[in-house]
């Protein structure tokens, strides 16, 4: 043997430049990158399979089934991939070599990939090379739609400057436009940047919710069981922006039906001052009361003597006393004695009169009234543990 080396094969050389690519990439390696790409020896489109677990390169069609180990990793190009990273310095090296900018090898476009990744600078980049602002994901949605933490509201901000079509809805059974989106994980300020910038406040999706119904559910974080501000603040905002607060979904089921399943008093507050109507009922005939007698033994965090106050002021309908839960018996019995039409005593007999007269008015007359606080407080249903 005269010990000199095998030649390396076509194909062996191909996977040396491909592995030296990756690792430009990742280390942001831009010079060694170029070099690379000067010399010709692969494609600047080439697709890489790399480890993906959070999904952020990939996006797939609602209703298909995957093995495990299909959404363990992705596919995607050297854009994708510099995204991905942060890298500024690879991505222009990329683009002043033709990179394909709208590509989607794994369902999702470099710029879909940027605003997942909050990274505002490529942002900029993808648009100042011509990314498309509407383009969709395989999974159907639009760049403004992965716009959906506080950190990636700048990025949805620049593509609606320049151009982002802020109507435009998935392209799936959902069918939500960003408003929709913004309103589901309480972005209060991207909410009114939206507004300000022609979003319909009363869009419906595919299940005929409006944002503001939207915004009403997912106010309560369910693991936590505990209630969202920023959710409250962009029903209030949306409220003030004129969005009908009766408006129903393919259930029937209006915003405050929403607020009462939370047993959310402050949203409940909230729409029966806007004019919300305490008796509509949904498609299986219940009113918001009936929705909060469900809920309130899971709702820890709830108060829902506060809600049957709130909702009885504003005219809300006698219920039928074997749909009360045992768990409150005592204040319920409570409750029922006080919509009946027999009351204990003269001083329940008077309010029963001036309740029956004022009707969904209570909330409204009552506390302009000249009478004592703890007189107005007792016509009001004022809650002390059972209702007297």
């Amino acid at each position: 043997m005269d010990g000199t080396a095998a030649p390396i094969t076509k194909s062996a050389a191909a996977k040396l430049v491909k592995r030296n690519f990756l690792e430009a990439l990742k280390s942001n390696d831009f010079g060694k990158l170029k070099a690379i790409l000067i010399q010709r020896e692969i494609d600047v489109d080439t697709v890489f399979e790399v480890e993906d677990e959070n999904l952020v390169l990939a996006s797939y069609k609602q209703g298909y089934w995957l093995p495990s180990y299909k959404l363990k990793s992705s596919w995607a190009t050297g854009l994708h991939l510099s995204v991905l990273f942060g890298h500024v310095e690879c991505l222009l090296v990329l683009l002043d070599h033709n990179a394909t900018i709208n590509c989607r090898p794994n369902g999702k476009t470099p710029l879909h990939v940027a605003c997942e990744m909050a990274n505002l600078d490529c942002v900029k980049i993808l648009c100042d090379r011509g990314a498309k602002l509407n383009c969709y994901s395989l999974s159907g949605h639009t760049a403004l739609h992965f716009c959906t933490t506080p950190s990636s509201i700048l990025c949805a901000k620049q593509l609606v400057w320049r151009g982002a079509n802020v109507n435009m809805k998935t392209n799936n059974q959902d069918e939500e436009t960003p408003l929709h989106t913004a309103a589901h994980f309480g972005l209060p300020e991207l909410v009114a940047f939206y507004v300000e910038h022609g979003a319909l406040v009363d869009s419906v999706n595919a299940h005929m919710e409006t944002p503001l119904a939207v915004a009403t559910y997912w106010a309560l974080r369910f693991k936590e069981q505990e209630y969202s501000r920023e959710h409250h603040l962009i029903c209030r905002m949306l409220l003030d922006y004129e969005a009908e607060v009766n408006t129903r979904d393919d259930d029937f089921k209006t915003p405050l039906h929403k607020a009462a399943w939370n047993c959310d008093h402050v949203l409940m507050h909230m729409m029966l001052e806007a004019g919300a109507e305490a008796n509509l009922m949904d498609i299986g005939g219940c009113a918001a009361i009936q929705y909060v007698l469900k809920v309130t033994s899971v709702r820890p965090a709830a108060q829902p003597e506060i809600c049957y106050q709130l909702l009885l002021n504003h005219g809300a309908a006698r219920i039928y006393p074997p749909q009360f839960h045992k768990r409150y018996w005592d204040f319920y019995h409570s409750l029922f004695t006080v919509c009946s039409n027999s009351p204990r005593t003269l001083v329940h007999l008077s309010r029963c009169a001036i309740r029956r007269t004022l009707h969904s008015r209570c909330h409204r007359v009552i506390p302009s009234l000249s009478l004592p606080l703890s007189l107005k407080k007792y016509l009001l249903l004022e809650p002390e543990g059972i209702i007297y």
